[in-house]
């Protein structure tokens, strides 16, 4: 079978507060969503939020999962997709979407087939993709890195000097819930998201990609007064709950896409916490 899936459930502040290392790997991180020939879903209980992996060396078929009790997997949802890999397309109902690395693609509710498809099958696209419930459709639309909006933040002195690349998101593509981009790092720099912050109104999921080989990104979540963390590797992906907070910093530079839904759509909505006032 091409297509698997688990399912994730919502875990309090209260009961992380008490998890160990590899309870907290078991339930945040997402370390195999990458696996070739074949696509691999996680689904969430935050935000109904489901994130996802499609290496086709052959062509793969988005299908329906068994949690969303559809006919088919966007009757209800919205789909977000950015090609960590090599370069590829997407067809979508008939029309074929030319993807390479880093590009976008928001696919919108009401679309009933979706076929990933790599140039090179010894060199395959890794198409990531995050999905969300939809309450309308909105048109299909692709966004490469050249044409995401560009924000500047951070700087090498503090070690975080950063841009942030805007792709699915409002006043570039029009969407239900879903927003989606990517942060890069400068040379030199290592911390992401810092200050860090919550929004307890949208969930978050980062994946970590140009992790250099025998390189990491410690991820660092949970309240602000009540931090832990995990090590992650290239191409892993982790949970962060509306409680949590979502910062980074690896031994060396990297990139990260970051994925996120829930009460809005005001990308400036968040609680920063004061980097003296973590704990």
């Amino acid at each position: 079978m091409s297509t698997t899936f688990e399912s994730r459930y919502a875990s309090s502040p209260k009961a992380v507060k008490n998890y160990d290392t590899k309870q907290l790997r078991d339930e945040f991180l997402i370390d195999d969503l990458m696996q070739s020939g074949k696509i691999k879903f996680v689904y969430t209980h935050y935000d109904r939020y489901i994130v996802g992996g499609a290496v086709p060396e052959t062509d793969l078929k988005l299908e329906t999962i068994d949690p969303l009790k559809a006919d088919y997997f966007l009757e209800r949802r919205e789909l977000g997709i950015i090609n960590a890999g090599a370069d590829g397309s997407i067809i979508v109902d008939g029309e074929t979407f030319k993807i390479n690395h880093k590009d976008a693609l928001y696919i919108g509710r009401g679309v009933k087939e979706v076929i990933f498809k790599s140039d090179d099958a010894s060199n395959p696209a890794k198409f990531y993709m995050n999905s969300a419930p939809a309450h309308k459709s909105f048109p299909t639309k692709k966004t490469s890195l050249e044409e995401a909006n560009k924000i500047d933040l951070g700087s090498l002195e503090t070690a975080n000097h950063r841009t942030v690349c805007q792709m699915i998101i409002g006043g570039i593509i029009t969407t239900c819930q879903l927003q989606m981009g990517m942060t890069q790092l400068k040379p030199g720099s290592v911390w992401n998201t810092m200050p860090a912050h919550v929004h307890d109104r949208r969930m978050e999921i980062y994946f970590y990609i140009d992790v250099p080989e025998n390189q990491a990104v410690c991820h660092f979540m949970g309240q602000p007064q009540e931090t832990r963390h995990i090590w992650m590797n290239n191409h892993q992906a982790v949970i962060s709950p509306p409680w949590s907070i979502h910062s980074g910093a690896g031994t060396s530079n990297y990139t990260f896409i970051w994925g996120m839904a829930g009460e809005n759509l005001d990308y400036n909505d968040m609680d920063v916490a004061k980097i003296t006032d973590l704990r």
